[in-house]
């Protein structure tokens, strides 16, 4: 079974801390240009967060959705017969996030197609979650061995009804965050290197941006068929930034605490697996998802160790 992490990491990091104002030359407009941006850049940032943090902190919905089709018959409902009544899984709470959320669509800078979205999933988060959480209970009392599952099929012409919607405006609010996401990855490079130059912590962030990229292309159980053109394309990008990566860390020794070795020990296993999804023609069914697990693996451990990656680095 093909298994990708489906929570978004929050790695919208202070932009102000990551690239402090550079000394500009050539007059007042040009530095109050340069505060400008990097000012637009934290604001995309705060908003961002809030957008992560509920999708999130709603993601326990879809969790909850995957354990009821586990043993429910989706297009027949359930009927007190199956071998096993898992019921569903209980949501947290997040109408403290639901508000910012609604917020921050009305809030600069205006990201006109991620902010509907996200006010599209709240909506319907808000209509699926009570049904959930009723239905939850209903199955935790094993109220079906009185009622015979009388109400356990009235919950499922709801949640029937709602899910579809749902699973699609999620998918619809996360592709519109990742493009969101990209724009501002390549403005927090650009400032960071009029800010520094293409230093130790650019080389970070830079690698951190093309290793994403990639793992934003990989296989999952609705997805199995890589798209190979665009895997490719990825997989040189981000080749090309560990090449320098690399080179820089060769001539500016002990630049990367803990975190030197893993850009390329990532891109070597990422190319054995290329190698499979090519004989597969994308399919990572035939043999390739065995790798998925690792791969993901050493991605999630290069974004814990990146965060301290430049702590001891002298340029």
């Amino acid at each position: 079974m093909l298994k990708r992490t489906t929570a978004i990491a929050a790695m919208f990091l202070s932009l102000s801390a990551l690239a402090p104002l550079p000394m500009v030359f050539g007059g007042s407009a040009a530095f109050a240009q340069t505060a400008q941006d990097l000012s637009d850049m934290e604001a995309a940032t705060v908003k961002m967060n809030t957008y992560v943090e509920f999708l999130n902190r709603t993601l326990r919905a879809s969790e909850s959705l995957q354990r009821y089709d586990s043993w429910v018959d989706m297009k027949k409902g359930p009927t007190g017969k199956e071998r096993i009544i898992y019921g569903l899984y209980s949501l947290y709470d997040v109408r403290a996030q639901a508000t910012a959320v609604t917020a921050a669509a009305g809030a600069e800078p205006k990201m006109p197609d991620l902010d509907a979205a996200m006010v599209a999933y709240v909506e319907t988060y808000q209509q699926l979650a009570p049904v959930i959480e009723r239905a939850n209970k209903y199955y935790e009392r094993q109220d079906y061995k009185s009622d015979k599952m009388e109400a356990g099929k009235a919950f499922h012409k709801e949640i029937a009804a709602l899910a579809p919607v749902y699973t699609e405006r999620r998918a619809r609010a996360d592709a519109a965050l990742r493009t969101e996401k990209v724009k501002l990855d390549f403005a927090g490079l650009e400032a960071l290197e009029k800010a520094e130059g293409r230093k130790s912590r650019w080389h970070v962030r830079n690698v951190m941006f093309r290793a994403e990229a990639i793992m934003d292309l990989m296989p999952t159980n609705e997805k199995p068929v890589v798209a190979m053109p665009e895997f490719e394309k990825s997989l040189d990008a981000y080749a090309s930034a560990v090449k320098d990566f690399d080179d820089y860390a060769l001539e500016h020794p002990d630049s990367f605490h803990v975190f030197e070795s893993r850009p390329a020990s990532l891109l070597s296993k990422l190319r054995d697996f290329d190698e499979k999804l090519r004989k597969a023609k994308g399919d990572a069914r035939k043999g390739a998802g065995a790798d998925l697990e690792w791969l993901i693996s050493d991605y999630n451990t290069m974004v814990s160790t990146s965060q301290t990656a430049t702590t001891f680095a002298k340029d």
